[in-house]
């Protein structure tokens, strides 16, 4: 055994007992945060962090490693604090919109007794979980009628978050319009381009002009700001009641069959029992070697494990022409004797191979 290998050998040990007395810090930590809530204390005291970095960045022998020191008890206290804010506010969870988005209801039926925080955009709910700000980011995948979300589907495959649930919301689009208003007074209707999308014959067949918006939420809240009785929204019940607006035609949407799947990301990567069965899912991307039948091969050897794939997509790769990834959903799992030679087996064959979340349709 050479240097290198005899000092990763230490730092594993190293890294085992660290892991041991984390656990017992933050045991503590959620004892102390418990009490502050008790006795209606604040989460920070930054006079003790301040006295208490102080007194332990003198007991640091080499001086060298001091302003490293301090960051590492910024990170261990910031990690406390977020953990016994969680106490307080319960799991804070990051979607794209604002109240009454169907990322938002999609969220709240998922975590009814969490804190939801809205965000402008897909990558900034992502980078709120990335950034530890929020627990979780309830992001679409895919529609049942347009496809997936190209965004979020390259969310999946460049970021470092993992799906740990999926959640399939039936969306039954509504046209609102101001109090008093009518259907024969709306000359336009405003909405998310994908809800558009989906009631496009509607749309079309009363010759209503489109204005596209963030998302469907924004376009009632706009309506709302523009007081303006020819201009309808295309949303949800939800978004009417919330907004105060009147739904002068339910179920608007070309097809009965409109569903979003929304994912739940999380940094955790949690694996199932290797003996566990029922309702085990998983999702890989991949890349494959340029070379003729490499991808075929990928699915040979996926389907000699008995997966099933439940979904099957490619999307382009930024930067690369005519180079594409592949998102590929499976029943079954990834844990198991079979799951684990499947991923040994299909390494030769990918240039990039990646599993980004298991989750169980049971829960």
């Amino acid at each position: 055994m050479n240097d290198l290998e005899l000092k990763r050998k230490e730092i594993d040990e190293i890294d085992a007992k660290m892991r041991e007395l984390f656990e017992k810090r933050m045991d503590a930590a959620k004892v102390i945060g418990q009490y502050k809530i008790e006795h209606a204390l604040p989460i920070l005291d930054k006079s003790r962090e301040e006295a208490l970095i102080a007194k332990r960045v003198k007991e640091i022998e080499n001086e060298e490693y001091k302003d490293f020191y301090v960051s590492f008890l910024h990170s261990m206290m910031d990690i406390s604090k977020r953990m016994q804010g969680r106490l307080v506010e319960g799991l804070r969870i990051a979607y794209s919109g604002v109240e009454g988005a169907f990322a938002y209801i999609a969220s709240k039926r998922l975590f009814p007794n969490a804190t939801l925080v809205g965000y402008p955009d897909f990558d900034s709910a992502y980078k709120a979980v990335v950034d530890g700000v929020c627990d979780r980011a309830c992001l679409p995948i895919e529609n049942s009628n347009v496809g997936d979300v190209g965004a979020v589907m390259d969310l999946v495959f460049q970021g470092s978050l993992f799906i740990n649930r999926m959640y399939d919301l039936e969306i039954d689009q509504c046209l609102s319009g101001l109090k008093g208003s009518n259907i024969n007074s709306i000359k336009s209707v405003m909405s998310h381009p994908q809800a558009l999308s989906q009631c496009s014959e509607y749309i079309l067949d009363k010759k209503f002009k489109t204005i596209e918006y963030g998302n469907t939420a924004l376009a009632a809240k706009e309506l709302v700001k523009l007081n303006d009785p020819t201009i309808g929204v295309i949303g949800s019940r939800d978004i009417s009641t919330l907004y105060g607006l009147d739904i002068l035609q339910e179920k608007i949407n070309t097809s009965r069959n409109n569903t979003t799947r929304f994912g739940v990301f999380s940094s955790n990567l949690i694996m199932p029992k290797p003996t566990s069965k029922i309702g085990e899912h998983f999702v890989l991307v991949f890349t494959v070697k340029n070379e003729a039948g490499s991808l075929a091969k990928t699915l040979n050897i996926i389907g000699s494990h008995a997966f099933n794939m439940r979904n099957l997509r490619s999307r382009p790769l930024k930067g690369l022409m005519w180079s594409y990834y592949f998102f590929v959903e499976l029943e079954g799992n990834i844990n198991s004797k079979d799951g684990q030679e499947m991923m040994q087996e299909l390494k030769p064959f990918c240039d990039n191979l990646k599993l980004v979340g298991t989750y169980n349709t049971n829960n």
